[in-house]
């Protein structure tokens, strides 16, 4: 890689000496700009470097890439220049898809010249079985170019020690780099240390770091930098087998100090009931922060439900809360149904799969029929049966805020024909009740469209058609 086109030649050749600030990677000249430029300047140096490779056309840029595979002894991939395909020179490009690829040090140096000519929203690395040096190498390149806001390096479990360092490099000095997704990838000692280093200073708002190993030390040490970061606004911690002990405390405390943080999913997790209490201590204290909150699978009960009723009243930030797949049952609900009732904050539940039935449904609909800003309710997968619905039904003709009442189709246990036509009649009034209360609420500003783009699932099964 190098500080400008011109110098192609020199580096390629390897004949250029490099100077204090270049660095060698396997033969090649990695070429920086001074310390106090890469600070001050880095981009500002970049753009003007692509103002020079945007005369390019299409045809020069793909003959340009399949040059520099020859160079560099690989064949071109043919996957890569159908990409290219139809590209418009100089302007963003949605995708560069390398997912799979076999991606070793020489062809990722052969990537140069498409970098640097194209502007990409997202580059897909995922499971390319990057090699330490090549893996350096292109993270390099796509930060000097700043090449993408979208980088997704998941399934590369094979990451050293020199790609963590490019990778927190990247993180630390990109301008251009918004979302980050490292998942399926062991994140311990070194590389959980390197990434909290990062995320200090670092310009990025989304953070996928599903299944990585976060419990304990790791967890410790990235909430650590979370606190006082000022810049992310998502972070998604899926199978992290997070517990209820110390790690439900570290997030307890991210929650409370940090006020930019906006989504937090940690679903599929070991949160339990004791966790829940922690991050409700933290909930209770914000006047600005977490909005949304993802629990889908974390060993809740219905004792959980008591920490969460405490709390419920005193929210003023949480709009969307996703408590499916966890067994709350009817107590559970019983519960929280007069705390929800007093929550001026929550706009979108999700239930699904929480084992509910029609008793439960019934307290829901007692909620509903009280509640003005409730938009959303999901209760999928769950046994609700006719007299659930007939008590949800009845809510809606009072309630004039719920758009989006998520049920199930006739489950298989109710053949009964007309049992049948009763709940394909209550579905029916419910969903014309909700669509017309959708279109109510079109006629002023909806606070959900305040929310951030991605709920992962929840935001987009609850929100309006």
């Amino acid at each position: 890689m190098t500080h400008c086109s011109d110098r192609d030649e020199q580096s390629d050749d390897g004949e250029e000496k490099p100077t204090k600030n270049q660095k060698k990677k396997g033969g090649k000249h990695v070429s920086f700009p001074p310390d106090e430029q890469i600070v001050s300047g880095f981009a500002e140096h970049r753009d003007d470097g692509r103002k020079v490779d945007s005369c390019l056309t299409l045809t020069e840029v793909m003959v340009a890439y399949q040059q520099s595979c020859s160079r560099h002894q690989v064949q071109p991939r043919e996957h890569i220049l159908q990409q290219l395909q139809g590209v418009c020179v100089g302007g963003g490009v949605k995708c560069l898809d390398l997912k799979g690829e076999r991606l070793d040090h020489r062809s990722c140096e052969a990537l140069e010249v498409v970098l640097k000519s194209l502007h990409f929203d997202f580059i897909n690395l995922q499971a390319a079985q990057l090699e330490e040096n090549g893996a350096s190498s292109l993270l390099d390149m796509i930060l000097y170019y700043e090449s993408t806001t979208h980088l997704d390096i998941s399934d590369n479990s094979s990451m050293g020690t020199l790609c963590w360092r490019a990778l927190a490099h990247l993180i630390k000095q990109s301008v251009r780099l918004s979302r980050l997704d490292v998942c399926n990838v062991p994140m311990v000692d070194y590389s959980a240390q390197a990434l909290s280093k990062a995320l200090l200073t670092s310009r990025l708002t989304v953070l996928h770091l599903h299944n990585a190993q976060l419990s304990g030390m790791p967890l410790y040490t990235l909430v650590g930098a979370l606190k006082s970061n000022k810049n992310l606004q998502e972070l998604h911690l899926t199978n992290n087998l997070l517990n209820s002990y110390q790690d439900a405390l570290h997030l307890g405390d991210l929650i409370r100090y940090n006020t930019t943080l906006q989504t937090l999913e940690l679903s599929s997790n070991a949160v339990a009931d004791a966790g829940l209490e922690e991050l409700c201590d933290g909930l209770r204290w914000q006047t600005v922060g977490v909005r949304i909150l993802l629990l889908r699978n974390n060993q809740i009960t219905a004792c959980g439900m008591v920490h969460l009723a405490k709390a419920l009243p005193m929210l003023k930030v949480l709009q969307v809360l996703d408590l499916g797949e966890n067994l709350l049952g009817d107590e559970g609900i019983q519960v929280i149904r007069e705390p929800l009732m007093m929550n001026c904050s929550v706009l979108q539940l999700g239930l699904a799969q929480a084992n509910i039935t029609c008793e439960g449904a019934v307290a829901l609909a007692e909620f509903l029929a009280e509640s003005r800003q409730i938009q959303g309710l999901d209760l999928r997968q769950n046994e609700v049966k006719v007299g659930g619905l007939m008590a949800l039904c009845l809510a809606l003709r009072i309630n004039r805020s719920l758009a989006s009442l998520d049920l199930d189709h006739i489950p298989p246990q109710e053949q009964d024909e007309f049992l049948v036509e009763t709940r394909t009649r209550l579905q029916s009034e419910i969903t014309q009740r909700c669509l017309a209360n959708a279109s109510r609420s079109h006629l002023a500003p909806d606070p959900s469209e305040t929310l951030p783009a991605e709920a992962h699932g929840l935001a987009d099964s609850l929100t309006p058609a």
